[in-house]
């Protein structure tokens, strides 16, 4: 009796262990994060981890220099310790940089550019399915749906690229455009070329047979 006691508890620690092992939890969905670029005519670069920075303070050569974004979007100064700079277009740092010099310095002025540009994940442009090559690219100004497509080769054979999707960041929320690259690259119809925008994401599906 006692036997079966024991071989009861290790049953049902063993059923336990299954159930708890097979539960699914669900993360939360990824932050939606829009680019400050709303209008293909209004682009403008935001800095971002991997980006050179040069940054030059006018009559104070030894504070100014060459900077690399670190992991976390921030540099640090000769006399500006972690500087959050991922995000801002080099203006916005340059004047944020001033604001931030003149505890020390009598009225800064600063020049900021941009070398080996990355920029944010959020302002890259990602291809994603049945695409030759699905990737993500840095945003060019100008960028078009069909830039895109040459830029990955196009659509495999197994691609239903009229039911693609294009996702955008408008107003914080994410929003769901349809594509029809099919007619756009195979049967050259050029009324189906879209402007594309920093962050848009484009879904090629499988066609079903």
């Amino acid at each position: 009796m006692k036997k079966a006691h024991q071989l009861g508890i290790v049953g049902l620690l063993f059923a336990t262990f299954v159930i708890t092992g097979c539960s699914v939890n669900t993360l939360p969905q990824a932050t939606t994060r829009a680019s400050l670029t709303t209008n293909v005519n209004d682009y403008q670069y935001l800095i971002g981890p991997g980006d050179s920075l040069t940054i030059f303070v006018w009559r104070n050569p030894e504070i100014s220099g060459n900077f690399v974004v670190r992991p976390d979007g921030k540099v640090t100064t000769s006399l500006v310790e972690d500087v959050e700079v991922s995000g801002r277009t080099p203006t916005m740092l340059a004047r944020q940089l001033e604001e931030q010099l003149a505890t020390y310095i009598n009225s800064p002025r600063v020049t900021v550019s941009v070398g080996r540009f990355q920029g944010p994940f959020s302002e890259q442009v990602r291809v994603i399915g049945e695409a030759a090559n699905p990737s993500a690219f840095n945003y060019t100004e100008n960028m078009t749906l069909l830039d895109l497509m040459i830029a990955v080769g196009g659509l495999t054979e197994f691609a239903s690229g009229n039911s693609a999707k294009l996702v955008r960041v408008i107003d914080g929320q994410q929003t769901t455009f349809e594509l029809n690259i099919e007619k756009l690259i195979k049967d050259g119809d050029i009324t189906q070329n879209i402007d594309i925008l920093p962050g848009d994401i484009i879904i090629i599906p499988e066609a079903w047979f």
